[in-house]
């Protein structure tokens, strides 16, 4: 999926981690909800595991060099409502998350940073 100005970045830190965690658990997805606490985060999850649906958009196929499928990344529909202007990109930071993202045994958490862009 190529954009000019793709919805969803990666920071090099980010797709770092990803290599690591594909390589140890296959293709990966994440998903963006609305909700409250690590919710908020992006979760990071074996390909399929989480269950995606109407109330979700794909925002990006994230081609990670080293990783064989791409990433894909879901969003909350009301979520996306909100964040329609914004670019998003995926960071690490240290600290562990209290969520279920592949990430959390690796101290470290993924975060999103974000910049508007125009409409």
């Amino acid at each position: 999926m190529y954009e000019e100005n793709p919805r969803v970045e990666l920071t090099p830190a980010a797709a770092g981690l990803l290599r690591r965690l594909s390589a140890a658990h296959g293709p990966l997805m994440f998903h963006q909800s609305g909700g409250c606490c690590d919710g908020s985060a992006p979760m990071c999850y074996p390909a399929g595991e989480f269950r995606t649906g109407d109330s979700d958009v794909l925002l990006a196929e994230l081609d990670v060099e080293g990783v064989e499928e791409p990433v894909t990344f879901w969003m909350s529909r009301s979520q996306y409502e909100v964040w329609s202007h914004t670019r998003l990109i995926v960071d690490v930071v240290p600290g562990r998350g209290s969520g279920f993202s592949l990430e959390a045994p690796e101290g470290v958490r993924f975060l999103i940073r974000s910049r508007v862009v125009g409409a």
